[in-house]
C-alpha cells in the first residue's frame, strides 16, 4: 500500500474507530436503562425505587468478584459519567420545581440550625475521635478529610425518597431540602479550605471568607435575578412559540445555566439546578390560550368572595407549575436512575473483606449516623427522626469529598475504603429507615 494511499484511508479509519466507539457507549447507556428497570422489583416489596437502583449498582459494580468482568468498563466510560452527573441536576431541577420559595423561608431558620448542627457535630467525630482513635497513623490533614467527608449530605437521594412517598410538601422534607442545600454550600466550603491547607499548608482568614461569600451571592442572586429575568424572557419567546417544546427549551436552559454558573464560581452544579427549580416555580411562562381561560375564570367568578377567588388563582397557578414539572418529566425517567445505578456501581465490595476494615466501618458507620441524627433536635415542632434521617446519606456527596482526599495523597487505600462503606452503608439504610419512617408518620395521621 502506497503512502499516499494510506494517507486517504486514515480519515475513513478514524471515523469507523469514532462510530465503533458512539455504538459501544449506546450499548452502555442501554444496559443502564435496564438495569435501572430492574429497580421496580423492590417496588413490589414497598420500597422506594431509589433503593433498587443503588442495590443493582452495587451488584452490576461487583460482578468481577464472581468472575464476571463485562460491565467493568462502564465504571470508568466516561460518557455514562456525564449521563449520571446531569441525571443528579436534572433530579435536584424538579426538585427545585416541587419546592417553593415561600414555603421555605418559613422554615429557614429551623433548616439553618439543622444544617449547622448537621455540620458541627459530624466534623467533630472525624477529628477528634475518628481520625485519631481509628487512624492514628495517618497525618492531621488526613483525620480533616474524614471530618469533611462526614459533614456532607446527599440531597439528591433524600429527596428522591421524599418524592417517591408523596411527601415533599410537608414540613419535615422542605426543613430537610432547605438544610441539605446549606449544607452542602458549608460542606464544599469546608472542602475547598481543607483541600487548601492540604496543598499550602495554611490558609487565610481572607480566603476562607471569599469563598463563604461566593456561595452566599451565588444563591441570593440566582433567586432574585432569576425571578426577574425568566419572566421577561418568557415574553420575548412566547411572540416566535408557546408550543410545550418552548417551555421546556427555556426551563432547561435556566436548569443549565445556573448549574454551569455555580460550577464557574466553585460550587456543585446541583445547587445551581436546585436554584433554578425554585426559580422558576414562581414563574408562569406565557400562554395565550391558558391567559384566555384564566381571564375567563376571573371574570366569572368578579362577583365570588374574595375567599374563592384567592383560591382559584392559587389553583391556576399550581397547574402552571405542574404543566412545567410534566414537562421535564419524561427527561428525568432516562437520566435520573442513570445516576443512582452509577453511583452504586462505584462501590468496591471487596473493601469490606477484611474483618478489621470492617469493624471500623461500621463503627465509623454509626458515628456518621448518630452525627446526623442529633441534627434533628433543631428540627423544632416536627418528626425530629424523619429530618434526622433525611440528613444521614453521604452518597455521591462523600464520594466526591473522599475522592479529593485520596487525590491529594491524604488518604490511604484502607481509609479510602472505610470511607466508601461508609457512604454505602448511610446510602442503603436512609432509604429503608425513612420510608418506614414517613408510613408510620401516615398512618398516625389518618
Amino acid at each position: 500500500m502506497s503512502l499516499l494511499t494510506l494517507l486517504a484511508f486514515l480519515p475513513f479509519a478514524a471515523f469507523a474507530s469514532a462510530s465503533r466507539d458512539s455504538a459501544i457507549n449506546l450499548l452502555w447507556i442501554a444496559v443502564m436503562l435496564l438495569l435501572a428497570k430492574l429497580s421496580s422489583l423492590v417496588e413490589k416489596i414497598g420500597q422506594p425505587a431509589v433503593l433498587g437502583e443503588l442495590i443493582i449498582g452495587v451488584l452490576a459494580g461487583n460482578l468481577a468478584l464472581v468472575g464476571i468482568q463485562a460491565l467493568d468498563p462502564v465504571k470508568t466510560n466516561p460518557i455514562i459519567a456525564f449521563l449520571a452527573e446531569l441525571g443528579v441536576i436534572i433530579l435536584l431541577f424538579q426538585i427545585g420545581l416541587e419546592s417553593n420559595v415561600n414555603t421555605m423561608r418559613k422554615v429557614g431558620l429551623r433548616a439553618l440550625l439543622v444544617a449547622l448542627l448537621g455540620v458541627a457535630v459530624p466534623f467533630t467525630f472525624g477529628v477528634l475521635l475518628i481520625g485519631p482513635l481509628l487512624f492514628p497513623h495517618l497525618s492531621f490533614y488526613a483525620h480533616l478529610f474524614f471530618g469533611a467527608t462526614l459533614t456532607a449530605t446527599s440531597v439528591g437521594i433524600t429527596a428522591r425518597v421524599f418524592r417517591d412517598m408523596g411527601t415533599l410538601q410537608r414540613r419535615e422534607s422542605q426543613i430537610v431540602l432547605g438544610a441539605a442545600v446549606i449544607d452542602d454550600v458549608i460542606g464544599l466550603i469546608i472542602l475547598a479550605v481543607v483541600s487548601a491547607v492540604v496543598m499550602t499548608g495554611e490558609v487565610g482568614l481572607e480566603s476562607i471568607s471569599w469563598i463563604t461569600a461566593k456561595a452566599l451571592l451565588f444563591l441570593v442572586g440566582a433567586l432574585v435575578l432569576g425571578q426577574r429575568a425568566a419572566p421577561i424572557l418568557s415574553r420575548w419567546f412566547a411572540k416566535i412559540s408557546t408550543s410545550m417544546g418552548m417551555k421546556l427549551t427555556l426551563a432547561i436552559f435556566f436548569c443549565f445555566t445556573l448549574a454551569y454558573l455555580a460550577q464557574a464560581i466553585g460550587l456543585a452544579p446541583i445547587v445551581g439546578a436546585f436554584a433554578a427549580g425554585l426559580v422558576l416555580d414562581e414563574v408562569t411562562f406565557k400562554d395565550y390560550d391558558q391567559d384566555k381561560v384564566i381571564m375567563d375564570v376571573k371574570r366569572a367568578l368578579t362577583n365570588a368572595p374574595t375567599e374563592y377567588r384567592k383560591r382559584a388563582d392559587e389553583v391556576m397557578r399550581q397547574h402552571a407549575r405542574h404543566h412545567l414539572q410534566s414537562l421535564t418529566t419524561p427527561i428525568g425517567h432516562m437520566f435520573v436512575p442513570i445516576f443512582f445505578v452509577y453511583t452504586g456501581m462505584q462501590v468496591d465490595l471487596s473493601s469490606l473483606f477484611d474483618p478489621r476494615a470492617l469493624g471500623i466501618a461500621l463503627v465509623v458507620t454509626l458515628l456518621a449516623i448518630l452525627g446526623k441524627l442529633v441534627s434533628g433536635i433543631a428540627a423544632g415542632s416536627v418528626n425530629k427522626w424523619i429530618v434526622g434521617w433525611g440528613m444521614v446519606p453521604r452518597g455521591e456527596v462523600g464520594l466526591i469529598f473522599a475522592v479529593v482526599g485520596k487525590q491529594l495523597g491524604v488518604m490511604d487505600d484502607q481509609a479510602f475504603s472505610v470511607i466508601v462503606a461508609m457512604i454505602m452503608l448511610t446510602t442503603l439504610l436512609t432509604p429503608i429507615v425513612l420510608a418506614r419512617l414517613l408510613r408510620r408518620q401516615r398512618a398516625q395521621a389518618a
